[in-house]
């Protein structure tokens, strides 16, 4: 499925625009910047296993999240209500991301809501994929 347009998400509220918020912005780059040193340090001194798969999952998301939601607060945006993750994620093709990595990020939004509301379980090597996407992206949203 494809991601819509982060235009179409002002169009129907679901992001709106604020007076630029650059303290919000600062505040959750530097807290994203200290989930992915404790990401890369579980990854180093653990490593990725099964039983560890979807906490990282879950803080990958969230690392990608944070960086996201900063960007727009700097730009003057937040968003709001149901499709506010959504459109974070189409955000990503305002900053120039290719369409693979919205819509890889779109499943990683998707994946993260089956593990905190529906019990799904992924493994190592999904997880590996997802701790991949996250060192690809993160300079570039940092």
């Amino acid at each position: 499925m494809t991601v819509k347009l982060f235009e179409e998400y002002l169009d129907e509220g679901v992001a709106i625009l604020i007076s630029p918020d650059y303290s919000r912005a600062r505040s959750l780059q530097k807290e994203s910047e200290q989930s992915y040193k404790i990401l890369k340090e579980i990854v180093r001194k653990i490593g990725v296993t099964d039983s560890n798969a979807n906490y990282l999952i879950k803080n990958s998301y969230d690392i990608i999240m944070e960086l996201i939601r900063s960007k727009m607060f700097k730009e003057g945006y937040k968003t709001q209500g149901q499709g506010a993750h959504q459109a974070e994620v189409a955000y990503l093709r305002v900053l120039r991301f290719k369409d693979i990595d919205i819509e890889f990020a779109d499943q990683l939004r998707s994946f993260r809501n089956g593990i905190l509301y529906y019990g799904k379980t992924f493994d190592a090597e999904y997880a590996e994929k997802v701790i991949e996407f996250v060192e690809k992206v993160y300079e570039k949203l940092n």
